[in-house]
Formats: C-alpha cells, sequence, structure tokens
C-alpha cells in the first residue's frame, strides 16, 4: 500500500508539472513583447532569481532598451509586463477597473482576500474616506498632528539638551509617524498605546508575509496555512480589542442622539460610520478599515520621512536655507495646514529625495482582466500583471538633468517660473512623477502623507542638528525585488538646539 510519503511526493510532482504547464502557456501568449533575460520555460529562471537581488538594474537594463513601450521581466510565479513613457502610462490611468484593476492585483499579490477577507477588496469605501473627509478635515486637525509630532519626539529621544545623541532613523520615525497618523484617526489615548501602536506598526509587514507564504504554497493549502502560517487573523482578533469600547460608546451616543450626536470626535472612526451601513458597522469591519489605512499609510511615509532624514544629513548645506524658510513661514502663520504650503524648498527637498530613492523600480500595478491594447499597439493577454518603471522614469535624463545627482531645490527652482507654480509640487501627478501612481487609483492619502512629512521634518529641522552617526556617506538602502527601504539599521545623530520656533 503506497505510503503518506509516496502520495506527498505524487502530489509535490503533479503541483510542479501543473504551475509550469501553465507558466509555459501563459509566457507563450506573451512572446511578442520583449523580455529581459532567456524567455524559456526553465531557462527564464535564473532570471527570476536575479530579479530578487537585482530588480532595479533588470528594470533599467529593460527601459533602456525599449523605452517607450512595454517589456518584461520574469519572476518566480509570473512575468511581469512593464510599461513606460507617457502614452502608456496615460494608457494606465485612462484604462476602466473591468480591464485593469487595481484591486485584483493588491489582493493577488498579498491574497488580501484570504488573510483580511473580500471586503476590503470588493467593498473599499474606506478609500473615499481617505480621499475626501481625512483630507478635508486635515486643517482643522493640523494643530493636534503637530502637538503629536513634538510629543512623539520628546517620548522617544530624550537626553538630547547638551550632547550628541544616536537614533535609529527609520524605527524612530515608523514609531514617531504610526503615533502621528492615529492621533488623526483614532485620537488620544489610543494614539499612544504601546500594543495599539505596536500592532499597527507590524500589521502591514505581516501582510506581506502572509502573502508571500501563501505564493509559496499549492492554491489548496492556502485556507490551512492562512489560520496556521499567518499571524493576520490574531491582529484582526488584537486590533477589535482596542477598537470595541470606542465603537460601543460611538454606537450608544449615536442611538441616543441620532448621528450627528453634541461633541462626536472628528476622526476616521466618525468618519467610516457616517458611510457605513448594515454589516460595514460591525466590530470586525471596523476595525479592519483601521488596519487597512494604517496598512497604506504607516510604512511609507515612514520610508519617506527616513530618506529624507539621510539626506538631510549627507546635505548639511541644506539645512540652513530650509531652516530659515520654515522659521519664516512659522512666525507668520504658526504650526498649520496653511504654513505647510507656503514652505516651497522644503516641499522640493522632500520630492527630490523621493526621486532619487522613491519606494522601488515598479509602480502602478495593475491585474489585466480583459485582453487589453496599449495605444502603441501592445497587446497584454487577460490574466497578467502590468506595472510602470518609476525608479527609471524618474531617473530619465531626458525629464531631470543630472538625474542622479542630489538637487533639493530642483523642484522649488522650477516653480519660480511663470505657471509652473503648482506642477512640480510633491503631490502633483503627471507621467515624469509616478511616486504616488496616477488616475483614479492614484494615491487617495498623498495631501495628509505630504503634509505630514512636511511638519515631521520642518520640526526636525528647528529643533536639532542633524548628522550622521558614521562618516558622511549615506547608509546604502535595501533593495528586496523590485521594493526599496531606506538602511534599516542605520542611526542618525540629533542635538537639541539652544532655540526653536
Amino acid at each position: 500500500m503506497p505510503s503518506l510519503y509516496a502520495y506527498a511526493g505524487l502530489f509535490a510532482v503533479l503541483y510542479t508539472v501543473t504551475k509550469f504547464t501553465s507558466a509555459y502557456r501563459q509566457a507563450s501568449k506573451l512572446r511578442a513583447i520583449p523580455a529581459v533575460g532567456p524567455t524559456g520555460m526553465l531557462s527564464s529562471y535564473p532570471g527570476a532569481f536575479r530579479f530578487l537581488r537585482e530588480a532595479r538594474e533588470m528594470v533599467q537594463e529593460g527601459y533602456d532598451q525599449y523605452c517607450g513601450t512595454a517589456f518584461r521581466v520574469p519572476m518566480l510565479s509570473k512575468w511581469m509586463i512593464v510599461l513606460s513613457g507617457p502614452r502608456m502610462i496615460d494608457d494606465i490611468r485612462k484604462a476602466t477597473d473591468d480591464q485593469l484593476s487595481f484591486r485584483d492585483a493588491l489582493s493577488e499579490s498579498f491574497h488580501i482576500d484570504l488573510t483580511i477577507g473580500p471586503q476590503l477588496h470588493h467593498d473599499p469605501y474606506h478609500v473615499a474616506i481617505v480621499r475626501t473627509p481625512l483630507t478635508r478635515n486635515l486643517a482643522a486637525r493640523f494643530t493636534e498632528v503637530q502637538n503629536e509630532i513634538v510629543t512623539s519626539f520628546d517620548d522617544l529621544i530624550p537626553g538630547v539638551e547638551k550632547d550628541w545623541v544616536a537614533v535609529p532613523a527609520l524605527k524612530t520615525m515608523m514609531k514617531i509617524v504610526c503615533r502621528t497618523s492615529n492621533r488623526l484617526f483614532v485620537g488620544l489615548p489610543l494614539c499612544r498605546d504601546p500594543d495599539f501602536t505596536a500592532l499597527m506598526e507590524r500589521f502591514s509587514l505581516d501582510v506581506v508575509k502572509g502573502g508571500n507564504t501563501l505564493n509559496s504554497l499549492p492554491r489548496i493549502l492556502w485556507p490551512i496555512a492562512v489560520r496556521f502560517f499567518t499571524n493576520v487573523p490574531a491582529n484582526i482578533k488584537r486590533a477589535m480589542g482596542h477598537i470595541a469600547p470606542i465603537l460601543q460608546d460611538r454606537l450608544e451616543k449615536e442611538e441616543l442622539h441620532g448621528r450627528d450626536w453634541p461633541g462626536k470626535p472628528n476622526d476616521l472612526i466618525s468618519w467610516l460610520l457616517e458611510e457605513a451601513e448594515g454589516e460595514q458597522r460591525t466590530l470586525w469591519d471596523i476595525s479592519v478599515r483601521v488596519l487597512a489605512v494604517n496598512f497604506a499609510a504607516i510604512h511609507t511615509t515612514s520610508m519617506a520621512s527616513t530618506h529624507a532624514l539621510y539626506d538631510l544629513a549627507v546635505h548639511p548645506e541644506y539645512i540652513k536655507p530650509l531652516r530659515e524658510e520654515v522659521e519664516a513661514v512659522i512666525k507668520e502663520d504658526g504650526w498649520s495646514k496653511t504654513a505647510m504650503g507656503k514652505m516651497r524648498k522644503l516641499d522640493s527637498f522632500l520630492r527630490e529625495s523621493q526621486r532619487l530613492t522613491g519606494i522601488g523600480a515598479l509602480v502602478m500595478n495593475r491585474k489585466v482582466l480583459k485582453d487589453f491594447t496599449f495605444s502603441d499597439g501592445t497587446l497584454v493577454p487577460a490574466g497578467n500583471f502590468v506595472s510602470v518603471a518609476s525608479f527609471a522614469t524618474h531617473h530619465n535624463k531626458e525629464y531631470y538633468k543630472n538625474p542622479y545627482e542630489f538637487d533639493g531645490f530642483r523642484f522649488s527652482r522650477l516653480r519660480e517660473d511663470q505657471g509652473e507654480g503648482t506642477k512640480h509640487q510633491t503631490v502633483f501627478l503627471s507621467s515624469e512623477n509616478v511616486m504616488f501612481g496616477g488616475g483614479r487609483h492614484a494615491c487617495p492619502g498623498r495631501f495628509f502623507a505630504v503634509n505630514e512629512l512636511k511638519a515631521i521634518l520642518a520640526y526636525t529641522l528647528i529643533t536639532y542638528d542633524v548628522k550622521l552617526e558614521h562618516g558622511t556617506t549615506r547608509p546604502p538602502d535595501l533593495w528586496v525585488g523590485p521594493t526599496c527601504a531606506p538602511n534599516p539599521t542605520a542611526k542618525i545623530m540629533l542635538r537639541r538646539r539652544s532655540t526653536k520656533s
């Protein structure tokens, strides 16, 4: 009688053959799209492993050779079709959701339907909350946001009155961003609760890790693996414990006084309840939406602020003019959203920092739901994934003079020209600036994120002197596949200035 090991071996062989056959059939439909490296069913796998180590270089190689059209790079489970040039970026922007789907790409990449639940994929009403109520209320809540920045720095970076203190940059920025963001999302005292903030900081990492775990297993094992090999369900339960007393209190007051009850907090939970109906108003659903907004907000902003700190430390010539701008604007407008909008040099510095580093080699990931023909005639069959070459775009010498050099005031100078005051802001979307995506699925929280980044860096400038812990060379970024993160272990040195605004 065959043993359990024999059945397992047979299953493994059948699974492998099925995966190879499916990959071969899919790849055969893409022969008209040029590839970086070999394209054979087996010969492409060395390229896929290379992509894990050198994704930026492979995308750049394709971009240099095929700029303005599409090319493909091998990944372990599929080919990624990479798009370049204004026409193709505009094609993505104009495509409908039943042609090129952002939500399907996100869900499949991280297995959102299994790890979190199908609601976020099929009913993402929280995105509109971020786009409108959150952005609209930022000015009214800005004083609280600024207060949390100050308090977070004081709590996390003590003992810098006279001496230089070494601070782990990314770890510290993540804690500051988490507390500051959640001051707006859930308010006091929860935004300072150590267990809650630790959960919010960890959640997105667990979602990514859970998605990668499922990607390495046969589909038939996914439901079991979600329960035993990912932390996401446990994280949701933990979040529910924090949200439960707040939600219960809100619902009870709403029942007594109506939806516009006196003293209702002006935060994310209230904004969600204003739009939610039926099952959307359950503890599970509200908790998952709070987690989802944190998922989108914390890590990208933490990485951007860390990149900016590293750039400030290795380019100290920008500290004086930036500090002078911040002090002048704060003197006139105080710590306000209006003030943030007037800090043109600071905005330019942040945009240049993101242009030069950013969050990776690829953005605007979409799943092709129907055979799609781009404006240059490139046909991408349904079932494939497309994305835009972001790092290569941001280093295109046709768009940017000396693209590999840091020029902190590159964009503030451009804004001085007639009619260019808006175009070169960090939040402005174009085919030359794709850091926030484009079209209807451009980052809905980018206005909050940029204002938060400006407030954090502005406070740092007027409160501290900044330098690197060792030498003057920027700590090397960490690249994993197409994703870029600031050095996770490097430290910056801070010393409190004798006077501040």
